[in-house]
């Protein structure tokens, strides 16, 4: 009886012991799997209550690779959208401006919509979803690409990488905006915040006329609060136009008569007045920050008359003070002779002036 007891004893701590680990492998495995279910922090959900934002109203991203920022936008009760939280991107590859061709390493800048099944909860970079590069206006100007994304793993090829921490928040965002009904949302991907200082300093970038166009998309949202409805045509892109009865948007074709709503004309104009007068200020203090290029002085050529001009192209400078051979002071019979013979050459120059 006690040796059955015991084997008892025995049996049951090994099936507790057996339980534990179970126990502790399905928490490992169920934190792994459940990342795309990840709930947002209560800190978060609170501020967005402050905010008059339902946990699943809509979003907007934007993204600054200068600034290195990748802020989350959600609509308010009123509609307009409002920032809730902004994230220091981990790494972006390539340099300033828009995406061109398939392995170049180059981040995309432009308008793009993200849709449910361009989510991906099993990325092999933690957590991502697929910026839809290359979009209407990148085909239309024959520009290749493919798998540009915003993941995790805080690794860059072409993509906007972020931290894991980060990227389960950006994607809980994302998925409770889906569930609460949005069908897509837009992420906004620019150079910089571009504001007439940030633009006057790139003002002689290769890239200035695409950054001028995209700024129009950029203001409005600045002036509305609100997503700007973005179209193609005539291979630019356009926003917040209505086209006529009857008229559609296509990415290669002439534009058509459109208008945007009168009220953001007005405020528009408005702001572009006074964008026009910061840029003008800040392009000319720019200007004034440069430093003056060094002159190089002329060729001594007086010196030497006698020498051919390729003779004077190839000459080189001495290497230092310390090579110039030093010239002798004349004596006063040779400098009267210079001065006589001065005079002479002097006096047959005008004589020839006169005969030609």
């Amino acid at each position: 009886m006690s040796f059955n007891s015991s084997l008892g004893w025995k049996s049951l701590l090994l099936v507790s012991a057996l339980s534990l680990v179970l126990v502790g492998c399905q928490d490992v495995l169920e934190s792994v799997d459940n990342k795309a279910e990840y709930r947002l922090p209560k800190k978060l959900v609170n501020k967005m209550k402050a905010q008059d934002q339902r946990v699943r109203a809509p979003i907007l991203i934007r993204i600054f690779k200068q600034e290195g920022v990748l802020e989350v936008w959600k609509a308010r009760g009123n509609g307009r959208y409002a920032l809730v939280k902004d994230y220091e991107i981990c790494k972006w590859s390539g340099k300033l401006g828009p995406k061109f061709k398939e392995g170049d390493r180059q981040a995309p800048e432009g308008y793009y919509d993200i849709n449910p099944y361009q989510m991906n909860p099993k990325s092999s970079y933690y957590l991502s979803f697929n910026m839809g590069y290359p979009n209407r206006y990148d085909r239309a100007h024959g520009r290749t690409g493919s798998n540009l994304m915003v993941h995790g793993a805080c690794s860059s090829a072409g993509c906007y990488s972020m931290t894991d921490e980060q990227v389960l928040e950006i994607y809980a965002f994302a998925r409770e905006a889906f569930r609460g009904g949005q069908t897509s949302f837009q992420v906004q991907a620019y150079p910089f915040r571009m504001t007439a200082e940030n633009m006057a300093a790139h003002s002689d970038n290769e890239h200035f006329d695409y950054w001028q166009m995209i700024k129009v998309g950029y203001d409005h949202f600045e002036l509305t609060k609100r997503p700007p409805k973005v179209d193609i045509c005539d291979g630019k892109y356009v926003f917040n136009q209505i086209p006529e009865d009857g008229e559609t948007f296509h990415a290669q074709r002439a534009c058509p008569p459109s208008a945007s709503p009168q009220s953001l004309q007005l405020a528009y104009a408005a702001q572009s007045k006074r964008y026009d007068v910061a840029f003008t200020k800040a392009l000319e203090k720019a200007e004034k920050n440069k430093k003056p290029a060094a002159i190089a002085p002329p060729p001594e050529t007086a010196a030497q008359p006698q020498q051919s001009d390729r003779q004077l192209t190839s000459a080189v400078a001495p290497a230092s003070d310390d090579a110039i051979t030093p010239v002798p002071t004349p004596s006063p019979a040779n400098q009267q002779k210079a001065s006589n013979e001065a005079a002479e050459q002097s006096s047959t120059k005008k004589s020839w002036w006169k005969v030609w």
